[in-house]
């Protein structure tokens, strides 16, 4: 089997229009632009250098820009995906975006919205319909669950589909131990 050659590492020019050219494909945080941008310059002080100033200049002619792609990134996962609020979180945050720059544009983004009716077009959106045993029960939960979506919420949802009891007994108990609220288990 043939080995690929590494590419050869680019000047400062040459990598801001690589930089340019990786915009125009697909949107970006400053992460990972920086992590791509590094697979191409030498690995010395000088290549970190050159990574710097591309991605100063980047930002300078505003191209590149973690606050505006957070609030991009969550309005689309809203409204397309029907994400909640917490998987949203967790994507920002796995793409390098800065934990002050993710709770101020979750604020905004999910102020208005009811997390309850999110969850609902959700379910809506894979067409899951109302579980008929404990297992579709199971299902119904872990999937909200991904979505990103409080497992208060998940509970109500389950109650008003008239779910088994016991089955709402154990989610319950997920409830208590994710809030720390020990009233909700006694009623």
């Amino acid at each position: 089997m043939r080995m690929r050659k590494p590419a050869p590492p680019l000047d400062e020019d040459s990598l801001y229009n690589y930089a340019v050219k990786l915009l125009g494909q697909q949107m970006r945080t400053v992460a990972e632009l920086e992590r791509l941008l590094r697979r191409r310059v030498e690995t010395s002080e000088g290549g970190e250098a050159k990574v710097e100033a591309v991605v100063a200049r980047l930002k300078e002619r505003r191209y590149l820009d973690d606050s505006g792609y957070a609030a991009d990134y969550a309005k689309l996962r809203q409204e397309n995906a029907s994400f909640g609020r917490r998987r949203v979180q967790q994507d920002l945050m796995r793409k390098g975006v800065q934990s002050a720059v993710i709770a101020s544009t979750l604020d905004a983004a999910y102020e208005n919205v009811s997390e309850e009716e999110l969850a609902r077009r959700h379910l809506e959106r894979k067409r899951v319909r109302q579980p008929e045993n404990e297992k579709e029960a199971a299902r119904v939960v872990r999937m909200l669950l991904r979505a990103g979506f409080s497992s208060g919420v998940i509970l109500r949802i389950l109650k008003q589909w008239d779910v088994d009891e016991s089955s709402l007994a154990e989610i319950e108990l997920l409830d208590t131990a994710e809030t720390g609220d020990s009233s909700s288990s006694e009623s």
